[in-house]
């Protein structure tokens, strides 16, 4: 992992939420454990609680599946400020890429949420003193798309690929217990990132090479409209989520956006209809252009 962003160690994490609702739920638990480079794991796991509000109510789907009652939280438990601050401590540890499973998407916006109610600032944790973040779901949603060779992907049960953690390591012999307990999330995200790395390194490397957003610009080449393999979970399972994408134009108004237009959507619509798994079918388009570029010495590929 040869780079200018080269991080020296991943913080691995996850939450435990009483609701789906980053800003408007409360968060329960929390875990997480550091590792070197190598994903070796360093020092003692981090487990801990959150009272919930006294304004606030759970959500009695969310204690169902996680198994953490209010109660329990309310003994186990500190003061959101106090939780908050635990957090914050661990994630300003300088140079260390925090990951997570869904955690773009979930678990960074309920971190967010936390340190904007507590008064720490909501985003500088992510990159202030060569911070990065990084979601392992879109690197296992890429590497079933690009180099699926020497990982199990299971199916649901309409057929389509199934990225859920608890599936993922079932299928491929790593031991789970306890799914949607905190902790027990951390060490399956940890294996499934020892699995990628031993399996597919050169596809591992480079995804981990290109989590910052300045690496990833210098792939998009908006005059020449440089087609790029896009990963991302609104291209949906059907399709692997992934699709040959061209950039047209970056965006106005937002810096950090580029307008795109999506070259096999057709393609994919079609072969989803006549294929009993659409998802490979689908996704040939954008397998082949990857080979023929070099696979990761030339290909782009992104959240």
């Amino acid at each position: 992992m040869q780079d200018s962003v080269n991080q020296p160690g991943f913080l691995f994490h996850d939450y435990e939420t009483f609701g789906t609702s980053p800003s408007l739920d409360r968060p329960a638990q929390f875990a997480a454990i550091r590792t070197d480079a190598e994903l070796n794991v360093l020092g003692e796991p981090e487990v801990f609680y959150c009272k919930p509000a006294d304004d606030y109510l759970p959500q009695p789907q969310a204690v169902m599946i996680t198994g953490i009652t209010p109660q329990e939280a309310l003994a186990k438990g500190d003061n959101e400020a106090a939780f908050a601050r635990r957090i914050h401590d661990l994630f300003t540890v300088p140079q260390t890429c925090i990951v997570g499973y869904n955690n773009v998407r979930f678990d960074d916006e309920v971190t967010r949420n936390i340190f904007y109610r507590n008064f720490y600032d909501p985003y500088a944790w992510s990159w202030q003193h060569d911070n990065s973040r990084w979601d392992l779901l879109d690197v296992m949603r890429a590497c079933y798309s690009l180099r699926p060779e020497g990982i199990a992907w299971p199916e649901n049960d309409e057929g389509l690929p199934s990225f859920r953690l608890e599936h993922l390591t079932v299928a491929n012999g790593i031991e789970h217990q306890n799914a949607h307990d905190a902790m027990a999330d951390v060490y399956a995200t940890i294996a499934m990132a020892k699995l990628v790395k031993t399996r597919q390194p050169r596809l591992f490397d480079y995804l981990y090479s290109h989590r910052n957003k300045r690496k990833l610009a210098t792939l998009i080449d908006v005059p020449q409209m440089k087609p790029l393999v896009h990963v991302s979970g609104m291209f949906g399972a059907a399709r692997g989520n992934t699709s040959l994408v061209a950039p047209l134009a970056w965006h106005p108004e937002n810096r950090n956006a580029v307008i795109m237009v999506d070259l096999a959507g057709r393609y994919g619509a079609a072969a989803g209809a006549r294929c009993r798994c659409p998802a490979r079918a689908a996704l040939h388009p954008a397998r082949r252009a990857w080979r023929s570029a070099g696979g990761a010495d030339q290909a782009g590929a992104s959240q």
